[in-house]
């Protein structure tokens, strides 16, 4: 098992921007694919962005691509979303994933994770 740990919300202007990161231990997430997840109140869970665990593959969610990057350090055991122009609609909990994968894939499936963090709060104002 693999323990993820978010940081990085915050409250923040609509056009503003925030780096969320997560870190992981417990063992080493280099063969994990990752991804990032948000829950707005009221609403389903719902992927954001996904990396493959060599780095060469993206996913994005269409509500946020150009708008938000996702990029992993494994010498780190992080990953990070880069989240720029921010709007008051991406307010949510947002979630780190991680699944160990044979293949360089990227996930989309929220139930293709076997391992979750407990969510970090992001508040965009209007």
């Amino acid at each position: 098992q693999v323990q993820l740990v978010e940081s990085g919300g915050g409250l923040v202007q609509a056009g503003g921007s925030l780096r969320l990161s997560c870190a992981a231990s417990g063992r080493t997430f280099s063969r994990d694919a990752m991804g990032w997840f948000r829950q707005a109140p009221g609403k389903e869970r719902e992927f954001v962005a996904g990396i493959s665990w060599s780095g060469d593959s993206t996913s994005y969610a269409d509500s946020v691509k150009g708008r938000f990057t996702i990029s992993r350090d494994n010498a780190k055991n992080t990953a990070y979303l880069q989240m720029n122009s921010l709007k008051p609609e991406d307010t949510a909990v947002y979630y780190c994933a991680a699944v160990r994968t044979v293949l360089p894939v990227v996930m989309t499936r929220g139930s293709s994770y076997s391992n979750w963090g407990q969510g970090t709060q992001v508040t965009v104002s209007s």
